[in-house]
Order: C-alpha cells, then structure tokens, then sequence
C-alpha cells in the first residue's frame, strides 16, 4: 500500500485532512496490521486525504503512564507533540482507543491541542455523508455480531453509540453480552496489563469476557481496539470456540462490506 508520510506530504507542498494515529499495536502487531490496512483501504475508497508520521511516531507513552513510569510517559508525550505541532497537526484519527483516549485528554495539558477522533466516530461520519456505501449484498447481512465495548472507548470517553451504529448499517442483528455499554467487562488488557504477567487470581479476565461473548452465541465479536482484539481471539480460541466465533475489528467488517 502507498500511504503518504506527513513529511512526504509537507515536501510536496500539501496538507492532509486528517492525519492517521497507527499506533505501537498497528504498526508491530501482525493480527493489528491487519486492521491498520482494513482502515486505509476505507479512507482510500472515501477520497480521504490522510497521513501517517511514520518512522517520525512514537509510542503515546499510555503504557508507561498506567504502570507508574511518569518520567518516560512525559519524554513520549514531548517528542510526539514537538513533532506533531511543527507539522500544525489539526486532527487526528486513531484505530486504538489507549492513543485515542491519551491525544485526546492527556496531551492537552502538555501542550498538545488536538481534534482526536475514534475511527469508529470517523467511519459513522463517511457513512452518514455517504463518503463510503455500503454493499446490498454485504456478507453480514443477516448474521449476527456481539460488540465488546473498550473500557477507554466506553466508561472512559462516553463512546458507546458510533461503533453499534456503524455495525447496523450493515443490516445485521446486534446481540449484546450481559455486561454491556457503561457496564461492560474489561478484556483485561488494560491499565499496561498487556505487557506484564498476569496476578494470581480465581479466572482470567479475558476468559470470563469471552464466555460472555459465546453465550450470545453471535456469529461474529466486533471489537474496536487492537489490544481487546488479542484479549478475546486468546480467550475463545481457549474455550475451543474460534471455529464458531471470530473477532474482528469493526474496520475489518466495513472494509468486506463497501462497494
């Protein structure tokens, strides 16, 4: 794929509408990468005139902060906003709701002004402006899709409507888990925990998390973070239950689904 980089554009003498966050998960992730490119391929449908940093992006720092590491998060966050202001960054887009959540509302009081939108919020808008179509004879018409809402999607930023909203557009039944919107399960992932061993404990969060996704017995679990994505590929495949159940990310699904 050809995707321009900000400083490509910048030497061509163009700015972007948008530029897209990809994140440490997007970029080093083989099963992310995936849906990095799902999303591209949308914006490149939509005519949407984005960029990426490239090798000029660094990790939010979101890790560093949860697990205590103050300092690093702060030496991060700086470089990102040096770099992101000397651009004139306006908006961002973002597939990961740990980056979203941190441009969004963390990086303000460092310096960093940004409009930071979900790509969940993104794609509702290119769907309602009729930027992208969706195909009559998409194939998840009829089937059925549980969506596990992000802990810093949801309880965090209040965004629990976009992500089900794109995923009716489809003309698909939306079966929610017991423990949904602003009660829902974290996947456990959360707070740098995808990164460190596991504490002892009775039940693996992402263990309990998936069996409520497989009793809804949905044909599909619509995440909209790469981190939820691993935590719940990892626990239905442990429950044996990945040849009925698989997990996609939202961009996934509407990337099949576009004309």
């Amino acid at each position: 794929m050809k995707v321009s980089t900000m400083a490509e554009m910048m030497a061509a003498g163009t700015k972007p509408e948008v530029l897209f966050w990809v994140g440490c998960a997007g970029s080093f992730d083989q099963r992310a990468q995936k849906i990095t490119k799902a999303f591209a391929t949308i914006l490149d449908k939509a005519g949407v005139v984005y960029a990426i940093l490239g090798k000029e992006e660094a990790c939010t720092g979101d890790p560093a902060r949860r697990a205590g590491n103050e300092f690093m998060f702060q030496m991060m966050a700086y470089q990102n906003i040096q770099v992101m202001n000397a651009y004139e960054i306006k908006k961002i887009v973002t597939t990961c709701p740990h980056c979203f959540n941190t441009l969004k509302n963390e990086y303000p009081a460092l310096g960093g002004n940004y409009d930071v939108i979900h790509h969940t919020q993104f794609l509702q808008e290119l769907i309602e402006n009729g930027k992208i179509k969706i195909s009559d004879s998409n194939e998840w018409k009829g089937k059925t899709i549980t969506y596990h809402d992000s802990c810093y999607l949801g309880r965090a930023n209040d965004i629990y409507e976009a992500p089900r909203k794109v995923l009716e557009s489809l003309d698909v039944e939306l079966k929610e888990m017991r423990r949904c919107k602003s009660k829902g399960l974290c996947c456990g992932a959360g707070g740098a925990q995808m990164f460190k061993e596991e504490e002892k404990g009775t039940s693996r969060v992402n263990m309990e998390r998936a069996d409520e996704a497989i009793e809804t017995k949905a044909d599909f679990v619509a995440s909209a973070c790469p981190f939820c994505n691993t935590m719940m590929t990892d626990g239905i495949k442990n429950r044996d239950a990945e040849v009925k159940t698989e997990v996609l990310d939202i961009a996934e699904i509407i990337a099949k689904a576009i004309q």
